[in-house]
């Protein structure tokens, strides 16, 4: 018996406009008995077909991974990877000389929701969101190795933190392919350790490289704070764009050895970086009007809608305390990675920790993700990456 999930009648509307979701008060019955992660095809009410894609359990009971009758094999997956690597080859970000870090599958924005694959340098690190993701792991890597070539040396899977936590399935990390690999990547000409055996995501943020990229242009001279910092990226591009001094924060120990490790290797010896273990708003609570260049990028304060609210609490407190202290004509890049925090919610919670600050305070540029973070035009919730400068006279 086919596997197949059948509609309510008229619950086939956000099918019309190619939303890649369907929820389980949508579905009227499933046939056939699928395991979570196996190939559904999604009728209508009145037996009409509409889409094909991963079942799975939740409030997200099928995620689409096409709206054409057609079988999903080795040649779809092959098919869906060659054309998001055509779209980084005409962006131009696979081919740079001074590059080899970029996404190349971001979930729904490449039309394969649940999937995320980082290029760093020859290794490709792959992370499923979906248990049928995992389920199609292997076809994936096949795809990988079918479209890159030589290109790619190592494959490593990395989704025992993504995968549902309930789900009966063995979600170790491992190599698919290869292992001997370098952990260090290149972007925009800086060179970076890339921990993805233990570091978050996939080892690096990648979605943040444009927005480095112009924090570069404003350092010059300037005393910078970047909490938050991770891997210390932003921290990075400030001392190769000439700031005065440079002081990283985060809560982890590990993420400051990396972070320190990452500014030996680019700048060693350099005594205007210095890096510090300690919860971000102890620091902000303790330090004086000491940098007129400050960069905020917590981790995401709401996963789920039930948190927004003390979300929106958080990022009003860390920003007012960062407007209230940053030095006149001092220059902020604040940040939220949360999908469930829109763009006016963000904005919302700025102005106010603005207005709590009482700072003059004016919008330079409004930030989001790069073009290898793609934001499919049917899926808004993609554009999860909400960034501002502000200047603060």
């Amino acid at each position: 018996m086919e596997k197949a999930v059948i509609l309510k009648k008229g619950k086939e509307e956000s099918l019309h406009r190619y939303h890649p979701w369907i929820f389980s008060g949508a579905i009227q019955r499933i046939e056939g008995k699928p395991e979570e992660g196996d190939i559904v095809t999604v009728y209508t009410n009145d037996r009409q077909f509409i889409a094909r894609g991963h079942v799975q359990v939740g409030s997200i009971a099928v995620r689409v991974l096409t709206f054409n009758n057609e079988p999903v094999d080795q040649s779809f997956w092959n098919r869906r990877i060659a054309t998001a690597h055509d779209l980084r080859e005409r962006t131009g970000i696979s081919s740079r000389e001074d590059n080899n870090t970029y996404r190349l599958v971001h979930g729904e924005g490449d039309n394969l929701p649940g999937l995320v694959i980082d290029i760093y340098g020859d290794t490709a690190v792959m992370q499923a969101h979906s248990v049928g993701m995992h389920v199609n792991r292997m076809q994936i890597a096949d795809a990988l190795k079918e479209v890159l070539g030589d290109k790619i040396k190592n494959i490593y899977y990395k989704s025992e933190t993504t995968l549902p936590y309930k789900a009966d399935i063995s979600k170790d990390n491992g190599y698919i392919m290869g292992g001997n690999a370098s952990n260090i990547a290149t972007e925009y000409g800086l060179k970076f350790h890339i921990d993805w055996l233990r570091g978050q995501k996939t080892g690096f943020f990648v979605d943040q490289r444009e927005n480095r990229s112009l924090l570069e242009k404003y350092a010059k001279g300037r005393k910078l704070l970047n909490m938050f910092c991770y891997t210390g990226g932003f921290s990075i591009y400030a001392l190769r764009g000439g700031a005065e001094i440079v002081h990283s924060v985060d809560s982890s120990s590990k993420a400051i050895d990396l972070t320190n490790a990452n500014a030996e290797l680019n700048f060693p010896g350099d005594k205007r970086h210095t890096a510090y273990a300690e919860d971000a708003f102890d620091f902000l609570d303790r330090m004086g009007n000491n940098y007129n260049l400050i960069i905020l990028d917590p981790p995401a304060f709401a996963k789920h809608r039930d948190s927004l609210r003390n979300a929106l609490i958080g990022y009003r407190r860390l920003n007012a305390k960062a407007i209230e202290k940053i030095q006149p004509g001092g220059i902020l890049f604040t940040f939220s990675c949360s999908q469930v925090v829109s763009k006016e919610n963000f904005r919302t919670a700025v102005f106010t920790a603005a207005a709590m600050a009482k700072r003059n305070v004016r919008i330079l540029h409004q930030l989001t993700q790069p073009a290898d973070h793609p934001v499919s035009i049917y899926h808004p919730e993609g554009e999860y990456l909400k960034g501002l400068v502000l200047y603060v006279e």
